[in-house]
C-alpha cells in the first residue's frame, strides 16, 4: 500500500518561489491567508502553517489542514509543513548539521499532537496566531496542552510565541464555522 499525501495545487504553488518573509508579523500574515484560502476553496480545514529559516524569512514549506479531505487525522497544517520542509531539506530533523536555525508559524496554537511533532521536527521557534480558547470557541478540541507543555519545548530549545495577529486568525475560525465547516475531532 501507498500513502500519497499532496498540497493543493494552488498552497503548492507557494513553493516556486524564493519568498521572504522579514518579519514574524508579515510570516503570519502569509500563514493566515493560507488558512483562509483553505476555508474559502474548501480545500480543508481553517488552519494553516510554514516553516520559514528563522534569519532569513525564507519561505521553506507550507501546510494546510487536509484532515477532511484526506481522510486523515493526522493532516493538520503543522504536521503537513513539517513534513514538506523535512523532505525538501532530506532530513528528519531541521536540526541537522548544516542546515539553518527554523521555525514554524502556525495560524493557531498547536494541538496536543502538533506540539510532539514540533518537539521531534527540529524547528527552533514556533510562532502561534489563534489561542486554543479561539480553537475551542469553533468548535475544535485541541487535547491535553497545558502550560508545562510549552515549558517542555522551552527547555529544549523551542522558543514560543503566541497571539501574534490574534485577531485576523481568529476571524479564519469563525469564517469556517459560519460556512459549516467540518468540525472533525470536536
Amino acid at each position: 500500500m501507498r500513502l500519497l499525501i499532496e498540497l493543493p495545487a494552488w498552497a503548492a504553488r507557494h513553493l516556486d518561489r524564493e519568498a521572504v518573509y522579514a518579519s514574524e508579523a508579515e510570516r503570519m500574515g502569509f500563514v493566515i491567508d493560507l488558512a483562509r484560502e483553505n476555508v474559502l476553496r474548501g480545500s480543508g480545514g481553517p488552519f494553516g502553517a510554514a516553516v520559514f529559516e528563522s534569519g532569513t524569512g525564507r519561505l521553506v514549506s507550507v501546510g494546510v489542514n487536509l484532515v477532511v479531505p484526506l481522510n486523515n487525522s493526522v493532516l493538520h497544517a503543522e504536521t503537513v509543513a513539517l513534513m514538506v520542509a523535512q523532505r525538501r531539506r532530506a532530513s528528519y530533523t531541521l536540526r541537522a548539521p548544516g542546515l539553518p536555525a527554523h521555525e514554524l508559524v502556525a495560524s493557531c496554537d498547536p494541538c496536543a499532537m502538533c506540539l510532539g511533532a514540533i518537539l521531534w521536527s527540529g524547528v527552533r521557534r514556533l510562532v502561534c496566531g489563534a489561542t486554543r480558547e479561539d480553537a475551542a470557541a469553533a468548535g475544535f478540541e485541541e487535547g491535553p496542552v497545558f502550560p508545562a507543555s510549552y515549558e517542555y519545548l522551552a527547555d529544549r530549545g523551542v522558543e514560543v510565541i503566541h497571539g501574534v495577529r490574534r485577531a485576523e486568525a481568529r476571524a479564519v475560525l469563525e469564517l469556517y464555522r459560519s460556512r459549516g465547516g467540518v468540525i472533525y475531532n470536536g
